[in-house]
């Protein structure tokens, strides 16, 4: 490992690195805020302890921690131009933001699972997804992303470091740390690539199939009113897939295809806003979209505003 430490370093768009950092820090506050609220009244509200609001509880909680994981250093950075870290820390942090991605992708998996379930065997839902179930898939997200992102750590770590100590990012990831060394990586990008496509693209192939069966269904209902009203149940859950999986599957093309001819600052600047633009948005889509939820909150703080 390096003996002197890691520093990161984000250049381009140096004149803007203050508006970039409050409209972070403001995301980011905007995130946590929705989130822990959303969780909230998902636990406290025994009539929307479905499985679809379960899962909206699980994807709300790695939510919170994708953005905890990497805001903080990125604001320490623009604000106070804390740019060392030690390897350790790097090595953590990026365990725990490819970890969370993961896992995230399952849980985006398990809701259309919800939703094809849902829309496609009606008179099977209760059965289907009992609690225990759900459960099991939440464990199960967590346990596949642990024995994907851990072998990441001795990956790093195997190999041998000799001078350079610079990452040209704002936060921690598995290529970032492994470009720094002098040994061959070729392991290492075997390996992130086999995952891209074995966890999250796989999941998106899943997430895909099992929209074209939901719509194949929908479009045999006669009436185009019950159409309607399965296809909004579906709304909310493909806005949150969209921008879960569209900006990463730009900052992972571009990086292998489009390396020369889109700026660098670019690439850090979507990865970025990537990891604080959908926590922010995923409450409040569902809030807009969803009518249990409203009336949640609606009833939530109507005693607030009959008293005021």
């Amino acid at each position: 490992m390096p003996s002197t430490g890691l520093r990161m370093k984000v250049n381009g768009l140096e004149d803007s690195h203050i508006w970039i950092s409050i409209t972070i820090c403001s995301m980011y506050t905007v995130a946590v805020v929705g989130n822990i609220f959303l969780i909230f009244l998902i636990v406290t509200e025994s009539s929307l302890h479905e499985p679809m609001y379960l899962f909206l509880s699980m994807l709300a909680l790695a939510d919170v921690l994708l953005s905890t994981a990497t805001a903080p250093k990125m604001l320490a950075i623009f604000w106070f131009h804390s740019m060392d870290i030690s390897f350790g820390s790097c090595v953590s942090q990026m365990f725990f933001i490819h970890f969370i991605f993961v896992a995230e992708s399952a849980i985006l998996l398990a809701m259309a699972f919800d939703r094809y379930v849902a829309i496609c065997y009606p008179l099977r839902y209760t059965t289907i997804l009992t609690s225990s179930f759900i459960g099991k898939i939440g464990i199960a997200a967590v346990v596949r992303s642990f024995l994907i992102c851990f072998p990441f750590i001795f990956l790093v770590y195997r190999l041998t470091y000799c001078g350079r100590n610079i990452i040209p990012h704002s936060y921690c990831e598995h290529m970032g740390i492994a470009r720094l060394a002098c040994d061959n990586i070729n392991v290492n990008i075997i390996y992130g690539l086999t995952v891209a496509l074995l966890s999250t693209g796989l999941d998106a192939v899943l997430i895909i199939m099992s929209y074209a069966r939901i719509l194949l269904t929908v479009f045999q209902i006669p009436s185009w009113a019950a159409r309607c009203k399965a296809l909004n149940t579906c709304g909310s859950h493909i806005c949150v897939i969209f921008m879960f999986y569209a900006p990463a599957f730009f900052s992972f093309f571009a990086h292998r295809f489009g390396g020369k001819t889109i700026p660098h600052h670019i690439h850090i600047l979507v990865a970025n806003f990537y990891v604080v633009v959908p926590p922010m948005l995923n409450p409040i889509i569902y809030g807009v979209k969803t009518k249990q939820i409203q009336d949640r909150v609606i009833l939530r703080f109507s005693p607030i505003s009959t008293c005021c």
